[in-house]
């Protein structure tokens, strides 16, 4: 029997056998300037986050999933797979990102898996508690952590960065997971995963990315010590490191627009990263797949070195 995907032309576009360099977009982009931070709709190209390219095969069947900043970008991918792979999930995003986070309720409604919406701001301590508690009540526990929302914006010196900046890029990538994490471990079964998103910039800072370069090198700190911790009652804690992905963050002050032009041509692969291709690690590191797999580093930096 032939099980070369290639051959098979309904499969998933994702699994045929093709050139990764032009498998998605290639830039130079458009600019295209959005206020932070950002709609995943309002980009060209639009991102692909999954929506159609995402099959599941049951790996995270009656789970119960938490993701920060779902709406779009890497959490929107991470949310779209773990309901195709069984998952109930609640999503974390900003009022300003409704017409996103809509979508992305709709596609996990669509599985037949229960979709929690949770608008509001984490850099508020209050609302990291009521979030996971609402989230607990309604999915009915808690299983898959995934602190994923960030704020990146990009400032050609240090004297550019203010101190509002700096305090809402701590809030939002530091304390936030550190709140939301606290809130949520005694609500985490053994057996249950915590995934934070941090970044290649923990370990090649851009000179533009001060702020944003400092918290995701904390992320790498943080989930390493909470590994060690979080073991003890059976709980796995890791991270994914991407380098350059194709999201709302980037045109929205993330990147410079001229920076956006060329988004990615700095990679190997000639071209930045789609969320959809970081979906499987997310999946792999919620599963039992992924059980002898705690404070690790997982990067996906297209060919960039290799992250420690």
């Amino acid at each position: 029997m032939d099980a070369n995907p290639a051959n098979f032309p309904d499969a998933d576009g994702r699994l045929r056998m093709q050139d990764p360099r032009k498998q998605y977009p290639q830039p130079p982009f458009s600019k295209q300037p959005q206020p932070a931070p950002g709609l995943a709709q309002d980009m060209d190209p639009k991102p692909d986050h999954g929506e159609t390219s995402y099959r599941g095969s049951g790996k995270l069947e009656g789970r119960k999933a938490l993701v920060t900043g779902g709406d779009s970008g890497i959490g929107r991918a991470a949310a779209i797979a773990f309901a195709r792979e069984g998952a109930d999930v609640a999503i974390v995003y900003t009022p300003s990102e409704e017409k996103d986070a809509r979508e992305v309720i709709e596609l996990i409604e669509a599985e037949g898996r229960k979709a929690l919406a949770l608008p509001g701001d984490i850099k508020d301590q209050a609302f990291c508690k009521t979030l996971v508690d609402e989230a607990v009540r309604e999915l009915g526990g808690l299983d898959i952590l995934v602190n994923n929302a960030g704020k990146q914006k990009t400032q050609p010196e240090i004297g550019d960065v203010t101190a509002e900046q700096f305090d809402h890029t701590m809030k939002t990538n530091l304390y936030a997971m550190f709140w939301i994490t606290k809130a949520a471990a005694d609500h985490l079964p053994a057996g249950a995963s915590i995934i934070n998103t941090a970044s290649v910039q923990a370990y090649k800072p851009s000179e533009g990315l001060l702020d944003y370069a400092t918290t995701k090198a904390g992320i790498v700190a943080f989930t390493k010590a909470l590994s060690k911790q979080m073991i003890k009652k059976g709980v796995r804690a890791n991270v994914v490191a991407p380098g350059p992905f194709w999201t709302a963050l980037q045109p929205s002050g993330g990147q410079t627009q001229e920076m956006v032009e060329k988004f990615g041509e700095e990679s190997t692969f000639g071209r930045p990263g789609q969320p959809v291709e970081l979906a499987p690690i997310f999946v792999l590191l919620a599963s039992q797949e992924g059980s002898y797999v705690t404070g690790e580093v997982y990067s996906a930096t297209g060919g960039s070195e290799a992250v420690a």
